[in-house]
């Protein structure tokens, strides 16, 4: 295509999802999608061949779950709002809260076909990113052990909580260590334990027998729990890339910028966010420091040698001054109308994209195992004009 598009490979996810199925089975647990990380509903045909449940976080996420997924949702939310309660209660088969006054507000209004949790907060985490950490001092999420009745009430019956953000299961053992310690004394009231997402199990080094171990262990000193993970990215990680295209090369200061027909703030916001730096096909990444020695400040372009001139600064296509995006190292001169893959820009990238500027928003593609190349959506005027309606 001459248009961005996200290409998510079917034989990728297929892979992904056979690996987590297999840990639910030997573990003994069940693995659940959380749509926070992936929500592309034309694919959950395929989800279902290997998952049964979903996790949301709001209305819409929980009504996704029941209408295209097909069952009801595992829903938390920070905070629930009184207008939207009830119609979530419907769309859910169990049902967080994140604290004691929300559960005293709204549990008279849950079913009894809904199961209710309690977020409790371990106050460990091992997460390095203050804006990934849901257990810095002064969160919002979850209740500390010192706030809990030592009898919690009868219709209570999990704790959830979420600790860790694509981690190892090395990080789990550590962490768990402390939800023991601050929370098992209220497990016999429990039919049910939580454990969140951030479980990165799909990740190459990611010890899978460790943490099929691990979960087993805990198995085995509370057998009458069920235990629940709820990872997103695990589910689509390294599944498929964002191909854009060359629209410009500019210079200044000897810094010459490509500028892509993709946003980096509209289309890839955890580049600008963490940053995170995704693989770029075909190139090297060069770090500021790096590239601060191979180009002075004062370098025009025509002095530049072969291995600078095949250097370039990535930028977006929005107005936002900063929507670029480090420098990297190409084998050859960038063409206008040449293509620069992002690669794994499938798990979050496709559900925080925003339509800032009105910019182009890039379609959405399946890979199938036959390379059939399926063009699931497509994005136009009307997308944007109807936001603003």
């Amino acid at each position: 295509m001459t248009t961005p598009i996200y290409i998510i490979e079917e034989a990728r996810l297929r892979r992904n999802l056979q690996l987590i199925a297999d840990v639910a089975r030997q573990a003994d647990v069940e693995i659940i999608l959380a749509f926070k990380a992936f929500a592309l509903w034309k694919t959950f045909p395929i989800f279902r061949e290997y998952i049964h449940s979903t996790t949301a976080s709001s209305l819409s996420e929980a009504r996704l779950a029941m209408e295209e997924f097909g069952e009801r949702a595992h829903t938390y939310s920070p905070a629930y709002t009184d207008h939207e309660f009830d119609e979530i209660v419907r769309c859910s088969s169990h049902l967080t809260f994140n604290s004691l006054s929300q559960y005293e507000r709204f549990h008279k209004r849950v079913g009894e076909t809904v199961s209710i949790g309690l977020r409790v907060n371990p106050e460990y985490s091992e997460v390095g990113t203050a804006l990934y950490n849901p257990c810095a001092p002064g969160t919002r999420f979850g209740v500390s052990a010192t706030k809990l009745p030592s009898t919690l009430p009868a219709d209570i019956e999990g704790f959830h909580c979420h600790c860790h953000c694509e981690s190892g299961a090395d990080v789990l053992e550590r962490t768990l260590v402390h939800i023991e310690e601050k929370f098992s004394r209220w497990f016999p009231q429990l039919k049910w334990l939580n454990l969140g997402g951030g479980h990165l199990m799909t990740r190459k080094d990611y010890d899978v027998p460790h943490l099929i171990n691990i979960l087993r262990g805990l198995h085995e000193r509370y057998p009458w729990l069920k235990i629940i993970l709820e990872p997103g990215s695990a589910f689509a990680w390294q599944t498929g890339p964002l191909v854009s295209h060359v629209v410009d090369v500019v210079e200044d200061k000897g810094i010459r910028t490509a500028i892509l027909d993709v946003s980096f703030t509209c289309h890839m916001p955890d580049c600008l966010e963490m940053p995170y730096f995704p693989d770029v096909r075909g190139a090297e990444h060069i770090d500021e420091e790096q590239s601060s020695h191979l180009i002075p400040a004062d370098a025009p372009t025509r002095s530049l040698s072969p291995l600078t001139s095949h250097l370039y600064r990535l930028g977006g296509n929005s107005c936002l001054s900063g929507d670029f995006m480090g420098m990297w190292r190409f084998g050859h001169e960038l063409q206008v109308g040449e293509e620069v893959v992002f690669e794994d820009m499938i798990h979050y990238t496709t559900v925080k994209t925003n339509m800032f500027n009105g910019i182009s928003h890039p379609a959405i593609g399946m890979l199938h195992e036959d390379g059939n190349l399926e063009i699931l959506r497509q994005f136009g005027y009307e997308d944007y004009r109807n936001r603003m309606d």
